[in-house]
Parts: structure tokens; sequence; C-alpha cells
């Protein structure tokens, strides 16, 4: 079976918008943007993640995002990346929204610690702010069945837990608490964090999870193009086998 047919068939949608790719790849930690956009074309994606504090998309002294990874050929979702309070991920999300147009988003609120896991108590508050100001809110959140549920109750649009910590390479280090998280909810899940290769991408998409998002896995990998493809292939095989399922152990 050709695995192009089957995955674009097989669509899902979060926002009212729905999308063919199951990947979602970053624009952080490339050499450069042109990296950048050589990667997410590589990988199929369709869902590029902005980190509005650490890209450029303004400043034309410097090279811009928007030059190479085109937003009339991706969906741009914002995020609050390096936002440690409420406060100031609602703040950055509504500059964005006021310059980009962007209302759907990715809220990002992290625990000041090295591991960079969210401070749920935060992201929760903050999304409920989001939510009451119209955006369409994807949620980063730690792979907790209980919050998840809550941020689902408070209006997320998408749940994104964990695999493990940020930048880690470390892959799905619960694998019970994801397939939890994807049997009680109703709107899409999202791994986040945490793949380190392909293998960690296919499990997240056997578990059911209805997408992954990769960032440092292709950009810091010694051949991020080729990781890029093999980060799409990695995705729509966990998809496959997961549609198929699997013999009994």
């Amino acid at each position: 079976m050709d695995g192009s047919i089957t995955t674009a068939a097989d669509t899902w949608s979060v926002g009212g918008r729905t999308f063919t790719s199951r990947l979602i790849v970053g624009t952080g930690k490339y050499v450069d943007y042109a990296q950048n956009a050589t990667a997410a074309k590589a990988a199929g994606a369709e869902i590029v993640t902005v980190a509005l504090r650490r890209v450029n998309l303004a400043d034309r002294s410097q090279p811009l995002l928007s030059d190479h990874v085109r937003p009339d050929e991706f969906t741009y979702l914002p995020n609050t990346a390096g936002c440690y309070t409420g406060e100031e991920a609602v703040r950055t999300l509504r500059l964005a929204r006021e310059a980009g147009g962007w209302d759907m988003v990715k809220l990002e609120v992290l625990s000041n610690t090295k591991h960079l896991y969210p401070d749920m108590e935060e992201t929760l508050r903050a999304l409920k702010l989001l939510v009451a100001d119209g955006f369409t809110v994807m949620v980063y959140c730690t792979d907790d069945p209980v919050y998840c549920a809550k941020l689902e109750d408070a209006g997320a649009a998408a749940i994104m837990p964990a695999g493990s910590p940020i930048g880690s390479g470390l892959g799905l280090q619960n694998l019970v608490t994801i397939r939890l998280i994807v049997e009680q909810s109703k709107v899409p899940v999202l791994v986040d964090a945490g793949v380190g290769t392909a293998s960690d991408a296919t499990r997240a998409m056997e578990l059911g999870c209805d997408a992954v998002m990769v960032n440092t896995a292709i950009a810091q990998a010694k051949d991020p193009i080729r990781m890029a493809v093999a980060m799409k292939h990695a995705v729509i095989a966990g998809r496959e086998a997961y549609l198929a399922g699997r013999m009994p152990k």
C-alpha cells in the first residue's frame, strides 16, 4: 500500500483546520533559516511552531524566518517558549495576534528549572484567559492525565504532553500515561518534547497520538535533512501500524 495515498485521506483537524501531515516541526536550533526551511519541506510538514521570543519576524536588517519558511507554504503556530508566567504568555500571544493575525497558538508556560517542564498551574490559568479572549489554544503540558483532562475541560483545542524533557532526546518515558491521555481525550493529542529519533515518533503514533512535534531531534542531528525525511516516514509508519491494529503479545 502506498503510504502517501493512505495518509492523504487520513486527515486530522484542530481549530477548524484540517491537515494531512501528522508531523509538526519547530523553527529553532538550525544552522540558519534556509536549513530550517529545507528540513520542514523534507519532513512534509504543514505546521511549523514559531517561538515568538527567539525568531526574527520583523527586523529586516537581519535574516527573516518568513523569507525562508514562508507563511504561504506553512501554517505558523506561534508559541510562548521562554515565558515563565501566565501574564507573559498571554501578553506575548496578544501581541502576536495584533502583528500577524494569528489566533491558533501553542501555549507554553515553563517552570524556572533546567529541565523546563511546564508549570501546570500557570499553564491552566493562562489557557483560561486565552480561551476567553478568543484564541484557539494547543497546550504543551506534562504527561499527567488528570491535568490534561482539566486542560480539555478549560477549552484546550489540543493536548501536547511531553514525552520527556525538552531537548533531551530521551524518547517517551511513560507510555502508560500517554496512552491514558489518548484514550480520555476528545481533542487531538500530540507528543511534544523528548523525541530523539525516528523510532520515538513511531512509538508515539502507535499509541494513537494524532501527531508528533519535533524540533531538536531534527535540527541537532548530524544530517538534519535526512533526519527530517526519517521522521516523516516514522510518523506515517506509526500511524499505519496503529490503524492496522497490532497482533496481541
